[in-house]
């Protein structure tokens, strides 16, 4: 049938749309947009949710219990111990009684350790990088030597060593003494004084890998033409690794030194196998302490508040530093 001019043309005094143009549709939100904005949140929301259950939970209730008489009394019901405000937090840094003072010595033993066991961790594992740098015979078999003590669990290496540092029958011993003849007998490692000189072996030998390993990886975005211009120029290896390396390694020593001194300085396990539930006085690392303050002397919410009072300081010290490297990145990035 055929169409009429009217049907063909539209309405009368209807306009006709110019020809070459479609007509504008409004665009509606579609539902995939909607889904793909909320997949990264859905990702996410799993591993959200375990960290919110193995830490931040746990680490709530410790909050409380700081605040509570937390004794063996109360052991069935944690929640029924009464109320005891701050004073859990009062013993703990009243350094002119017993806990306090002891506190503050394992504190102190802490710090100096951390900073002992974090300088050697750098220097081994920065060395032993700028050395691997270099294209050599058997380079890829000293690499997965040096990365053994990383990849051995961590329980199964200290337990050697302490078999190692044996008074009577440790290999310690056998090659100091039997062997080179150095001291007049076998020395106690495991006790006294030794004990921390022990300890921070055992750290150093199982944490100078990870630095070793970040540090290598960040020595692979120098680019090698940096080297060979400055060796062109007359530099030496000092002076390259002070003028080169050393600047180049900066963002990433800044979260490695980081990264080790929080390691280090919560470090329990290494103590607590080493040396059992009751460490050495000159190896008594606060980890320890708050383990002994809480499950042997059954005080539960000092030892909760022990444990908050090292929490803040840690929030601090990491702030700090992320404050400090900012603030310098800003001022080494501007005109």
């Amino acid at each position: 049938m055929a169409t009429t001019a009217t049907e063909r043309t539209g309405a009368p005094g209807a306009r006709r749309p110019a020809p070459g143009k479609a007509k504008a549709v409004p665009r509606s939100r579609r539902p995939g947009r909607l889904r793909t904005a909320a997949l990264p949140y859905l990702l996410l929301l799993p591993a959200l949710a375990l960290e919110l259950l193995v830490h931040l939970v746990p680490m709530l209730i410790g909050i409380v219990m700081s605040f509570k008489e937390l004794t063996q009394f109360f052991i069935r019901d944690w929640t029924a111990a009464p109320w005891a405000g701050l004073g859990n937090y009062a013993v703990s840094v009243d350094f002119d009684a017993p806990v306090g003072a002891s506190l503050l010595k394992s504190f102190l033993t802490t710090c100096v350790f951390t900073l002992c066991a974090v300088a050697l961790c750098w220097l081994l594992g920065t060395a032993a990088a700028v050395f691997l740098q270099e294209n050599f015979r058997g380079r890829g078999l000293l690499r997965a030597l040096f990365l053994v003590p990383y990849a051995l669990p961590v329980y199964a290496a200290v337990i050697t060593w302490a078999f190692m540092f044996q008074r009577d029958n440790g290999l310690i011993n056998h090659v100091l003494h039997d062997q080179l003849g150095i001291g007049d007998g076998p020395a106690f490692w495991l006790i006294g004084d030794n004990a921390f000189v022990t300890l921070l072996v055992v750290s150093v030998w199982k944490g100078w890998p990870f630095a070793f390993l970040i540090v290598m990886a960040g020595l692979q975005n120098i680019p090698r033409e940096m080297y060979e211009a400055a060796a062109l120029d007359g530099a030496g290896l000092r002076q390259q690794l002070r003028r080169i390396t050393l600047p180049s390694l900066r963002p990433v020593n800044q979260v490695l030194v980081l990264v080790l001194f929080l390691w280090t300085f919560n470090d329990f396990t290494t103590p607590f196998v080493l040396f059992g539930r009751a460490a050495p006085e000159s190896a008594d690392l606060i980890s320890l302490h708050i383990y002994q303050s809480s499950f042997q002397t059954w005080n539960f919410g000092t030892g909760s508040a022990m444990s908050v009072l090292l929490l803040l300081f840690l929030l601090v010290v990491t702030g700090l530093h992320l404050l400090l490297t900012t603030r310098g990145r800003k001022a080494t990035d501007a005109p």
